[in-house]
């Protein structure tokens, strides 16, 4: 499956803001020397970037690589809010890059993006013991899911939390029999309703989701070198061997022996 982030990427914060702007708010032109991150939440302003200008309204995102010249102007009438932050990549080289967004995306106002900048505002500003730790994990969270909006286009608002419930129990009971059923009743949904949202808020059905998180531990398991192949099957709660060996191949694209350590 394709990745919207680079596992190797992490990012080193080096300004932060909440940017409540004043009328006579302006930036002067300069070079940006990091990623320049800007997510609106409020009001308007006008970007010039590189010569060109972008008007900028609420729930646009502004992504600059460095190098690029930026300056930009609030309007009076129409005071511009925003989060900025800019970063570099802790390790830098080729394979550790964040996503490549457009420069300007319209997203919306999205509560739960909000409410991760608001954490990170937080954390950055207080700077208690171990923030770094914090402010990149919370960053890496919200670069994440702008990239499932901006470049997977999965436009769906954040998790509904009785499907959270539900993948929850299956996180948790993945060994049991679930059924759809089951965990529809568990939300108090009807069972049609229930998938439905499910597959809208996952993007997958729930009998998907289960195989899934089924085969993801197994693959843990046989990586260990401690169990039998048809033992993790049963563990993960497959009905026998070659219904494991189906499912896990169609879904990682080998079979499970490639994930048994080799003895020395």
């Amino acid at each position: 499956m394709k990745e919207a982030i680079n596992d190797d990427f992490v990012p080193k914060i080096s300004y932060l803001v909440y940017r409540k702007c004043k009328p006579d708010w302006r930036l002067s032109p300069h070079i940006v020397d990091n990623n320049d991150l800007t997510y609106i939440i409020g009001g308007k302003a006008c970007y010039t970037i590189n010569q060109k200008a972008y008007e900028l309204c609420t729930g646009d995102v502004l992504f600059l690589r460095d190098g690029t010249e930026k300056e930009a102007f609030t309007y009076p009438n129409d005071l511009m809010r925003c989060f900025s932050v800019n970063f570099s990549g802790l390790h830098p080289s080729l394979k550790s890059k964040p996503p490549s967004f457009p420069k300007v995306s319209a997203i919306g106002l999205r509560q739960d993006i909000i409410d991760m900048f608001k954490e990170l505002t937080i954390n950055w500003s207080n700077q208690q013991s171990g923030y770094i730790m914090k402010t990149r994990a919370l960053l890496m969270m919200i670069l994440h899911r702008l990239s499932e909006i901006i470049i997977f286009n999965i436009n769906s608002d954040a998790g509904d939390f009785r499907v959270n419930k539900a993948a929850r129990t299956i996180a948790m009971h993945y060994s049991d029999k679930l059924t759809v059923k089951d965990l529809a009743e568990q939300v108090q949904l009807d069972e049609a309703y229930f998938g439905h949202l499910f597959k809208q808020k996952m993007g997958m059905t729930v009998h998907q989701y289960i195989m899934q998180i089924r085969v993801r531990n197994a693959e843990n398991i046989l990586q260990t070198g401690t169990h039998k192949v048809h033992e993790i099957a049963e563990h993960c709660g497959f009905s026998d061997v070659v219904h494991f060996y189906k499912t896990f191949k169609s879904l990682r694209g080998f079979p499970p022996s490639r994930c048994i350590p080799k003895r020395v």
